[in-house]
């Protein structure tokens, strides 16, 4: 049934996955390991995957991770054919202070929702937690379009297939502002691809003209990586050492990068093994969680068995790990990619460095080519996954970012 307005929704996974999820890892066959010392040189160290599928099988709990999702308002919603799931949680309000700002949080690719769980109370409510209740979010959390609760992507000729995070940006601002009814300005925060949709979001939904008898715009932009290219040629623009040394480090990246031409190009294909394997997904995603996070090359340094197994169930158990790499083609057939010549995300905008990414972050004067920068900080620590491996560095500078916008003050 379509659901036009919010159907408020709880996670309830039938005892039957649960099953045959057992029965599949019961029945599992390790590969035969390169001679290299399990280093995880070629992928997923073989030693790892026997230790997280034995802790799968005998340790892990479904029902406390359903719990922790469920312990925060979730609701679907069908804006045009596009079925979406959120997470909104209402920040403290004060007598006499504006209301929350909104927040829209966006996870990339191989995370969820998940990611989140850890700073919605934080950041809705940060009085609980030794901070100021004037720096509380309305937090709005969406799933991106094929991944976890929400539905398939949807085209615009109404087919189901991959679409660019230009289009999420566009159903993002239809949530806030359509379905949820916002009538005052809103914040965007994201990493890996909620970085792109966030960008993309700000440049084609930046806050409505003070002459406006309302306000409904994103105000503020806050990343912990970069999310588009500016429009400028590479081959007749003048950059700086820092971007030409930057460039330099990106082009060398091939090794840690391929399993996004795979995704983009034969998504279909790999989807069949990620979507019927569960240690197959399990093998896919930690990977990435131990590349690209500050953990020392040992994954449990940074995240325990139960964080790694909760974002890698909500694939399983929802049967959307194939239909998350779609968003790797659809970005590839997103035209414009790059902002087009000339264009520029007029939205105060923060950049927070965690020093652990897949990357090097970009010089500032390279963000400064695509945002208006406000803000620039560079974590003593952390990677990738900044809301699972550091939330608290996060939450603060979020916080200390929005502070004077949400004030109407200047943010230097």
């Amino acid at each position: 049934m379509p659901y036009d307005t919010p159907e408020p929704f709880k996670v309830d996974i039938p005892e039957s996955a649960l099953i045959d999820l057992d029965e599949r890892l019961r029945r599992w066959r390790p590969p035969t390991a390169i001679a290299d010392g399990g280093t995880w040189a070629a992928g997923t160290d073989p030693d790892f995957l026997v230790e997280l599928v034995d802790y799968w099988r005998h340790a892990y709990d479904w029902q406390r991770c359903q719990e922790a999702i469920n312990r925060w308002p979730n609701y679907l919603v069908d804006i045009g054919p596009q079925r979406l799931h959120f997470i909104r949680e209402p920040g403290s309000e004060v007598d006499g202070a504006p209301r929350p700002m909104p927040l829209v949080i966006t996870h990339g690719w191989p995370g969820s929702i998940v990611e989140f769980l850890a700073v919605i109370d934080q950041l809705a409510h940060p009085e609980r937690h030794g901070g100021d209740a004037l720096d509380a979010f309305d937090v709005i959390a969406p799933s991106l379009p094929g991944y976890g609760f929400s539905g398939p992507p949807i085209r615009d000729d109404g087919t189901t297939g991959p679409i660019g995070p230009r289009a999420i940006a566009g159903l993002w601002h239809r949530l806030v502002h359509g379905t949820l009814n916002y009538r005052r300005p809103y914040g965007a925060q994201g990493g890996d691809w909620g970085a792109v949709v966030s960008s993309w979001l700000a440049f084609d939904h930046p806050v409505k003209d003070e002459t406006d008898d309302w306000k409904s715009g994103v105000l503020g932009l806050h990343l912990n990586m970069t999310g588009v290219r500016p429009g400028i040629d590479l081959k007749t623009t003048a950059l700086s050492p820092a971007e030409k040394l930057w460039l330099g480090q990106m082009g060398e990246l091939d090794d840690r990068t391929a399993y996004q031409r795979i995704q983009a190009t034969r998504p279909q294909t790999l989807g069949v093994a990620l979507s019927d394997s569960p240690v197959g997904l399990a093998a896919w995603i930690v990977e990435k969680f131990r590349d690209w996070s500050d953990c020392k090359g040992d994954p449990t340094n940074s995240f325990s068995m139960d964080t790694l197994l909760d974002n890698i169930m909500v694939y399983w158990l929802t049967g959307t790990a194939g239909t998350a790499t779609w968003l790797y083609r659809g970005v590839t057939q997103q035209k414009p990619r790059a902002l087009p010549p000339g264009g520029r995300v007029q939205v105060p905008t923060a950049f927070a460095a965690f020093p652990a990414d897949i990357a090097p972050a970009p010089p500032k004067e390279w963000l400064e080519r695509i945002y208006e920068l406000r803000r620039h900080t560079v974590m003593p620590k952390g990677g990738h996954f900044a809301a699972l491996g550091e939330p608290d560095l996060l939450v603060e500078d979020i916080r200390a970012f929005f502070r004077p916008l949400r004030f109407g003050a200047a943010n230097d």
